[in-house]
């Protein structure tokens, strides 16, 4: 059975970076490593796994990972931090 993680990093600046793998430990190992000049990341290290997601299909992992991308810094931590009062309070539509 294949496993696929969505994941958020936490950068030396503070910010946030979500990502989609099927080898956590790999992935995480390169961004520290900074293997690619031109990620996101690069500048910005050390990096800190901070969350992640496990799933059988690639496809929800890839749907996971854009929906994270799209979300408010707010609801990120309430998620790093397992705060879904707090998640489920930020959703709520304001009108």
């Amino acid at each position: 059975m294949n496993q696929y993680y969505t994941y958020i990093l936490k950068c030396s600046d503070g910010s946030y970076y979500v990502g989609v793998t099927n080898n956590i430990e790999k992935r995480y190992n390169e961004h520290q490593e900074g293997l690619d000049t031109s990620c996101y990341t690069y500048k910005r290290r050390p990096v800190e796994l901070v969350c992640y997601e496990m799933f059988i299909d690639i496809n929800q992992a890839i749907t996971r990972e854009k929906q994270l991308k799209g979300w408010s810094r707010s609801k990120k931590e309430a998620l790093i931090n397992s705060d879904f009062n707090e998640l489920i309070k930020l959703s709520k539509k304001k009108f």
